[in-house]
């Protein structure tokens, strides 16, 4: 299919007045304003937060304009405002979410010495992911 050039091309469905959710693929969760994209999927977003889910709490931490290359986003995507205020999550202070994701993290990695350790004893051992390539 032909665009003319009085047709809308694709990349006009993306509104640039609302609010966008791009997950990152370290993890991290953003929500901005999208003011840019380009052909790689590198985007400039404004009025950012970084959003932090820990259980049923989240919290925001305010980031500001916020340039991210394409390579790293896993998912954009629009925003309901009338269904993000119906969330069954409580929002928390910044600081409180940090110490429930730092006690979250301790634990995980508590766990995971325990497992490691149980793997040892038996013969077994497994890379740690921090020891391998990514490619």
């Amino acid at each position: 299919m032909c665009l003319s050039k009085h047709e809308p091309s694709k990349m006009y469905l993306l509104s640039f007045t609302e609010k966008h959710l791009v997950l990152l693929r370290d993890g991290r969760t953003l929500i901005g304003y999208l003011r840019s994209i380009d052909q790689f999927a590198n985007l400039v977003l404004h009025q950012t937060v970084e959003r932090i889910h820990v259980g049923k709490k989240y919290g925001d931490i305010p980031r500001g304009i916020f340039v991210v290359r394409g390579e790293n986003v896993v998912l954009l995507g629009e925003i309901d405002l009338e269904k993000e205020s119906d969330t069954p999550l409580l929002q928390v202070s910044i600081e409180e979410i940090l110490e429930e994701q730092r006690v979250e993290q301790q634990n995980k990695q508590e766990a995971e010495k325990v497992k490691m350790q149980a793997l040892k004893e038996r013969g077994l051992s497994i890379p740690r992911a921090d020891t391998l390539d990514e490619y």
